[in-house]
């Protein structure tokens, strides 16, 4: 008989316990070894070349951190079956399952505006038919119908240990130590009032840390301008082939990848149809890559360009602004490439790209971090730290992007 009581040797926190037969299948079972195929970064190997971590790296890390969080609880008085704790271990190691190729990169271009939340809790669904019913109870942790709301704020909220695994992690990994955020402290100072998640006061420079950490990151590496450059060809080229495929011209793609090409696939297809879950959970960073290598020798030579300079990395150039880019700026843009020939007014929206990204490390009306005060009344840590830079925070900050092909001659 095997044994399935496993630990798992990880690079962050050292030793990792499968605590039972049910998480030791799931994690065997194909939907999620395909995380394996999925880099946790997209393409942010590109700037930090040590970033070739995977969803399934962070899942298993979520999930050590699920359990050490529930111990801390357990410590404190708080009643938790084992049943409970299960679940919300499983919740949290299939939290990521619905995610495709590379991550965020692609995750409106693949499926037609669909988050990978959705995909990840149909794939939940599945597998809990596949296991006669016994992923139910996690299910409703992570969909948040469960009757003790903090296990749904332990997977989902502004301090969840999906945040907290993955910024320690990408931290590692990419080498920029300022997103290291001492998850161990703000475990042990968790806990639980009217069933809603708390944090002890003596806790709150943890917190603070932990967010200005995350503003950090998202600036340094989630949205660094090399990463979005990066990404957007990626996204032009899947755009691209897309279109090509949909004019009738003859695309190469794998079996999963081109059923995904050829549609443009809803949640509501997603779900009726069980061919569109075969073929995504069939689907992973190596489909991508594998038709942009063979991408990069087709015919035309806007999807052909775009392939060579991104497998050599030989990116757009890009420019970021506090304030929107004016028209003639823009303008002089598009002549110059079309001044580099035979490129078409309808190529110009491969070759020139504008959107906006924007910080959010903070947002009290999304489900606000609780500090339990001394007197034990519960405060919005904006209204409990002593920083101003809590409520600075809680701004939005939006900047707005260029890419371009500047310097990037398409044809040979």
């Amino acid at each position: 008989m095997i044994n399935k009581r496993k630990i798992i040797n990880d690079p962050v926190y050292g030793f990792v316990n499968i605590t039972s037969e049910l998480i030791y299948d799931l994690i065997e079972h194909p939907y999620f070894q395909r995380l394996r195929r999925i880099k946790q970064l997209g393409l942010a190997e590109l700037v930090y070349p040590g970033a070739l971590h995977t969803r399934f790296h962070h899942a298993l890390g979520a999930m050590y951190l699920m359990n050490e969080a529930i111990a801390t609880l357990r410590q404190k008085g708080h009643h938790i079956s084992d049943d409970e704790c299960e679940s919300a271990q499983i919740a949290i190691l299939l939290h990521d399952v619905g995610h495709g190729p590379f991550s965020h990169v692609l995750e409106h271009q693949i499926l037609n505006q669909v988050p990978h939340e959705q995909i990840s809790f149909l794939l939940m669904e599945e597998l809990n038919r596949q296991f006669n019913g016994r992923l139910s109870l996690a299910i409703k942790m992570f969909i948040g119908e469960y009757r003790r709301p903090f296990f749904h704020q332990l997977i989902s909220s502004q301090l969840d240990v999906d945040r907290m695994d993955y910024l320690n992690r990408d931290s590692f990994f990419t080498g920029v130590r300022e997103g290291n955020i001492g998850a161990e402290r703000i475990l042990k100072m968790l806990d639980v009032v009217d069933d809603n998640l708390v944090v002890e006061q003596k806790g709150i420079y943890s917190v603070e840390n932990f967010l200005t950490a995350r503003r950090l990151m998202y600036w340094q590496v989630y949205l660094h301008k090399t990463s979005i450059c990066a990404e957007v060809m990626l996204s032009q080229i899947v755009r691209r082939a897309r279109e090509l495929v949909k004019s009738g011209v003859e695309v190469f793609a794998t079996e999963g990848f081109g059923l995904f090409l050829k549609n443009d696939v809803t949640i509501a297809e997603f779900v009726s149809d069980k061919s569109y879950l075969r073929a995504f959970t069939e689907m992973d960073d190596h489909d991508i890559w594998a038709c942009v290598k063979i991408w990069s020798r087709h015919k035309d030579f806007i999807l052909a360009g775009i392939c060579k300079k991104l497998l050599a990395r030989k990116l757009y150039k890009i420019m970021i602004s506090e304030v929107p880019f004016d028209k003639p700026f823009l303008e002089k843009i598009k002549n110059d490439l079309r001044n580099l020939g035979e490129i078409n007014e309808d190529d110009l929206s491969y070759l020139v790209v504008d959107g906006t990204i924007s910080n959010e490390a903070y947002l009290s009306e999304k489900k606000a971090i609780n500090i339990l005060t001394k007197n034990k009344s519960v405060i919005d840590i904006a209204d409990a730290s002593d920083l101003p830079t809590i409520k600075a925070l809680s701004n939005v900050v939006k900047k707005y992007y260029i890419c371009w092909a500047k310097d990037v001659y398409l044809r040979e």
